[in-house]
C-alpha cells in the first residue's frame, strides 16, 4: 500500500536528508540566482529549515509543489488531505507526496483531513504539534470547484465549495492560530484571488466566487485581527492556468497543458511570501508572475508547461495585469474590452458560417465531413441550442453525419454542449473558442469530457473546409 511504502521510505531517506542539509548550507542568502543566458530564477536559500508547514489539499497539484519547495530547505511539512487510498481519476495520495517530500530533504507527517470535519482538523492540528513541535506555517490550499451558473449549480456543489473554501479555510486557520503564535515568523497563506467585484466574475460561476472571495475575505479579517500577534496574512493567485488535475478534467489533458503553467511557479510565488518578515509584509493579495519579478525573478518560461504557447489567463485577475495578454484571446473568454477584440477577421458578422446561421452551418457541416474527421474524433455530439434547433454530429463510422434535432432512439450522445445561438455562431467563427465558452459558462458540456475535448479540433477542422 501507499502507506506501507512511505514508512519504509521514510526510514531510508533519514541519511539522504544530511547530504541535503550540507547542500543548503552552500547556498548564498540570496533567493534568485543566475543560470546562463536563461536570466534569474528562484532558488532556496534555507529559511525554512526546521520550520514547520501545515499544508491542506498537498496530495497533489499546488499544495504538493508548495510542500516540495519547502523540503528542499529541511523544513517538516504536514500533508493534511483526504486522499489516502489511489483515487481512480486523480494523481497521488498524503503517503505518496510524503514519500515526495521526505526524498526532497524534508521531514514529513501524512494526515488523512477533510477540512470540513471539525474534529479532523483539531486531530491533524493535535498530532502536528505532537510530532514537530508547533506549527510556524498555514497554507490554506484545499478547495473545491463548480463552474456553474445559479439554475446549474445543485445545492450539494453549494455546500462543497461553502463548507471547503470558506468554512475549512476558517476552521482550519482557527485551529493553528494558538500554535502561530508562538512562531517567531508565523505565515498563514491563502490560495485565493484579489477582491475584484467586477460583474464578470460573478455572471457566470456565482456560487464559485462567492466561495473564493469568502477565503480573501478572511485575509483581510485575519491579516487585522492578527497583526498585533506579528502572524502574517497574505493571498497568493497565479496569473495564469495552472496545470493541475482540476485543469485537465475542466479543459483537457492536451489543451490545459498547453495553455498552463507548472504549480512550480506558485511554490515559488509562496516560498517568497513565507520568507518574509511576518510582521512587515501582511495583507496583501498576490499574484504570481509579478511577485516573482519583484524578487527579481527573470525566467519565466520555465513555468511554462509548453515553451513558447499562448497562455490563458486564470480567473479574478486585475484589468492592469488582464492588459498584459492578447486582448483579442482575451475577448474570447468574455472577460475583457471586446472592444480589443472587434476586427474583420474576428467579426462574426464577416464569416461565411456564421452569416448563414444555424442551418446554414449544419448544412455546411453536412458537405464536409470525412472519413479523416471520424477517424479523428469518434464520437456522437448533440448541440442543444437555447432559442434555436438542436442538432447531432455524429462522428462515429464511415464518412460521419450531421441532423437536426435528436439523434435516433438507442443512439445516446457521447457529449450534450448547451449554448445559445450567439455563443454556437462565434465558435465556428472562430472569435469564440470552445475552452473559452466553457470556462467562461457561455457553453454547458455533459458527457465524456475527454471527447468533449475534441471539440476544439473538430471546429478547426470543419471551419477551415467551411
Amino acid at each position: 500500500s501507499d502507506q506501507a511504502q512511505w514508512l519504509q521510505s521514510h526510514r531510508d531517506n533519514r541519511t539522504l536528508q544530511l547530504k541535503h542539509i550540507r547542500v543548503r548550507r552552500r547556498h548564498s542568502s540570496r533567493a534568485v540566482h543566475q543560470v546562463g543566458s536563461r536570466g534569474l530564477i528562484m532558488i532556496n536559500t534555507g529559511k525554512l529549515a526546521g520550520r514547520t508547514l501545515f499544508i491542506t489539499g498537498a496530495s497533489r497539484g499546488i499544495g504538493k509543489e508548495i510542500a516540495l519547495k519547502a523540503a528542499k530547505d529541511g523544513a517538516n511539512v504536514v500533508i493534511a488531505a483526504k486522499t489516502a487510498e489511489p483515487h481512480p481519476k486523480l494523481p497521488g495520495t498524503i503517503y505518496t507526496a510524503a514519500q515526495e517530500v521526505e526524498a526532497a530533504g524534508g521531514k514529513c507527517l501524512p494526515c488523512v483531513l477533510d477540512v470540513r470535519d471539525e474534529e479532523q482538523v483539531k486531530r491533524a492540528v493535535g498530532d502536528a504539534v505532537s510530532k514537530f513541535g508547533g506549527i510556524d506555517i498555514l497554507v490554506n490550499n484545499a478547495s473545491a470547484i463548480s463552474l456553474t451558473q445559479t439554475q446549474n449549480t445543485e445545492m450539494k456543489r453549494y455546500d462543497l465549495m461553502q463548507s471547503v473554501n470558506v468554512r475549512g479555510t476558517f476552521l482550519t486557520s482557527k485551529y493553528c492560530i494558538p500554535h502561530l503564535r508562538k512562531s517567531s515568523n508565523p505565515h498563514i497563506l491563502m490560495l485565493s484571488p484579489p477582491l475584484i467585484m467586477k460583474p464578470i466574475w460573478f455572471q457566470n460561476h456565482l456560487a464559485y466566487t462567492m466561495s473564493k472571495y469568502g477565503m480573501s475575505m478572511c485575509v483581510l479579517g485575519l491579516s487585522e485581527e492578527l497583526r498585533a500577534d506579528g502572524i502574517a496574512v497574505n493571498a497568493l493567485w497565479p496569473k495564469t492556468a495552472i496545470h493541475t488535475a482540476a485543469i485537465e478534467m475542466l479543459m483537457g489533458a492536451e489543451h490545459g497543458q498547453s495553455t498552463s503553467r507548472k504549480p512550480t511557479i506558485m511554490a515559488d510565488a509562496a516560498y517568497a511570501i513565507l520568507t518574509k518578515p511576518s510582521r512587515s509584509f501582511t495583507g496583501n493579495f498576490c499574484i504570481d508572475e509579478r511577485l516573482l519579478k519583484e524578487e527579481g525573478v527573470k525566467d519565466f518560461e520555465q513555468y511554462s508547461c509548453v515553451p513558447g504557447s499562448k497562455l490563458q489567463p486564470d480567473f479574478f485577475i486585475p484589468d492592469d495585469v488582464l492588459a498584459e495578454f492578447d486582448q483579442q484571446q482575451v475577448s474570447s473568454l468574455g472577460i475583457g474590452d471586446t472592444s480589443a477584440a472587434a476586427s474583420p477577421s474576428a467579426s462574426t458578422a464577416e464569416s461565411p458560417a456564421a452569416s448563414d446561421g444555424v442551418d446554414g452551418i449544419v448544412q455546411k457541416i453536412s458537405q464536409k465531413l470525412s472519413p479523416e474527421l471520424v477517424a479523428a474524433t469518434k464520437g456522437l455530439f448533440l448541440f442543444q441550442i437555447k432559442g434555436g434547433d438542436d442538432f447531432f454530429v455524429d462522428l462515429r463510422a464511415g464518412q460521419g453525419s450531421v441532423g437536426k434535432g435528436q439523434p435516433s432512439e438507442g443512439n445516446s450522445p457521447d457529449v450534450v454542449f448547451t449554448m445559445d445561438t450567439d455563443s454556437l455562431l462565434k465558435m465556428f467563427a472562430g472569435s469564440l473558442k470552445p475552452t473559452a465558452a466553457f470556462m467562461s459558462g457561455k457553453m454547458k458540456i455533459k458527457g465524456d469530457m475527454g471527447k468533449a475535448m475534441k471539440l476544439e479540433k473538430l471546429m478547426g477542422s470543419l471551419r477551415a473546409k467551411l
